[in-house]
């Protein structure tokens, strides 16, 4: 859970916080929070993948599956994943459409 009280959910949309740059490494990427100053390691090309690519998935699960991921590997993911939503890398666009739509009223 974050700060704002997020959970990671596999099920869920996600994308890239819009304040977050990655740049590519040849270990995979570094990330570096905007908003927060934060920076982490993305360790992973896959990992990578996926996290340039989850906006245009319906769910965390369907990136993996797009991004061809052996579906015994998806719980290493989603924990990395996990940690990227607990430090506001990744924003839930669920959440964010619900907390806009109210905030309009």
């Amino acid at each position: 859970m974050t700060a704002t009280g997020t959970v990671f959910d596999a099920d869920q949309h996600w994308r890239l916080h819009e304040r977050v740059a990655l740049r590519p490494e040849p270990f995979g990427a570094l990330a570096y929070h905007y908003g927060n100053r934060r920076l982490t390691f993305l360790r992973s090309p896959d990992l990578v993948t996926v996290v340039e690519t989850m906006a245009d998935a319906p769910s965390a699960r369907a990136a993996f599956d797009a991004a061809g991921l052996d579906p015994r590997r998806w719980p290493a993911f989603e924990k990395a994943l996990s940690s990227l939503v607990a430090g506001e890398f990744l924003v839930d666009d669920t959440h964010v459409a619900v907390t806009t739509a109210e905030e309009s009223r």
